[in-house]
């Protein structure tokens, strides 16, 4: 494997328009993770195979390759959460287990602010005519460019970290989707904050940047709690999806609303701003979630700075990506959709728990 660069990208802040804008609801347009297995019968079958193939040990590439096929990664990775370094991690180690021959030229920007630099990556991946690329979908200006390569290259794109398969793109899809159903992962907290605070309680909502993240994320917890009948949404505010911008917004809330029980979080490096809000407001009783259960989240928890989280088996998707290519390049059929496992993490659990979690989650990405 040769490692054509690893860099890290800072730029101007640009505007971008979020799909609440562009499509009221909460995902509209999207097919749920689900309900898309549901209503096609051959792909639950792949997807259900594919889960089973994550989870073996690796069986090496069956064919020869007449050359090693290019792969660009453009990831939002500069963040708190190690998610998108560990998803990558554990893709090139799976790769080289089965033994593909690949070159690999990766992109790491912040999110929500380095989207000049994104677009100028995103083409020269297709000026190069790369033989995969592994991106994502958050923002209407990822969807057109997604539409061009789709509809326009041979490129074969992989949309990490979405799981929700666009509907207008029936005929012409992308390679492949991967990553964690945000929507799950979010009824997954939703439960534990109805189970902990039982009666009427007031509660903030603060969430990613604009855009299909906070949708799913933020939109399906606040429609989970509206449901639920007896609690209220007492404020919710859009962060730049960092450290400071969480800090901020939990200082805006508690000072604002000091009555709330509870912040939902909908992401790691909001969440441990909020929690640095909270404590140093000392409003102890006001509780935080985490949302991935990365390194950074679960320090926390045994930190007392949050109260819970729902730890996504981070290795599983890098598995998944690599083994979609092997399949890919034996000329056999790919699922369309692909999503890892969850399990709640809170801070009553036992170190050897979460230490048996972290050994499951991270088996490529700690070694």
């Amino acid at each position: 494997m040769k490692k054509i660069g690893y860099t890290l990208i800072f730029a101007i802040a640009l505007p971008v328009i979020s799909w609440a804008e562009a499509d009221k609801g909460i995902l509209p347009g999207f097919w749920d993770y689900q309900d898309y297995l549901d209503h096609h019968p051959e792909q639950q079958q792949l997807t259900n195979e594919l889960e089973q193939t994550v989870s073996l040990a690796p069986i090496p590439l069956s064919v020869e390759q007449p050359s090693p096929i290019t792969i660009s990664v453009v990831y939002p990775g500069q963040q708190l959460s190690d998610y998108w370094v560990r998803n990558i991690k554990a893709f090139e180690s799976r790769m080289e287990e089965l033994g593909i021959e690949y070159e690999l030229n990766q992109v790491f920007t912040r999110p929500n602010i380095d989207t000049r630099q994104q677009s100028v990556s995103l083409m020269e991946a297709i000026k190069n005519k790369s033989g995969y690329l592994i991106f994502t979908l958050d923002t209407t200006r990822h969807r057109k460019f997604i539409e061009h390569v789709i509809h326009s290259t041979d490129t074969k794109l992989i949309l990490q970290n979405i799981t929700t398969p666009v509907k207008d793109w029936e005929e012409t899809k992308p390679f492949m989707y991967v990553g964690f159903d945000h929507v799950k992962g979010s009824l997954i907290l939703a439960d534990y904050f109805k189970t902990k605070f039982k009666n009427k309680h007031s509660y903030s909502v603060l969430y990613f940047s604009e855009g299909y993240v906070s949708d799913a994320r933020g939109g399906t917890f606040i429609q989970q709690m509206q449901n639920a009948g007896s609690y209220r949404l007492a404020s919710s505010f859009y962060t730049k999806a960092n450290k400071e911008s969480g800090y901020q917004a939990a200082l805006n809330t508690l000072e604002q609303n000091p009555e709330i029980s509870f912040i939902y979080a909908c992401s790691t490096d909001v969440a441990l701003g909020a929690a640095d809000a909270i404590r140093e407001l000392k409003r102890d009783g006001v509780s935080i979630n985490g949302w991935g259960g990365g390194s950074a989240e679960l320090e926390a928890i045994s930190n007392g700075q949050l109260d819970v989280t729902v730890m996504r088996m981070n290795d599983d998707t890098g598995i998944a990506m690599a083994e979609a290519i092997k399949w890919d390049i034996e000329g056999k059929p790919v699922p369309t959709v692909y999503s890892g496992s969850f399990e709640l993490v809170t801070s009553q659990d036992s170190k050897a728990r979460i230490d048996s979690l972290k050994k499951r989650a991270f088996r490529y990405s700690d070694q």
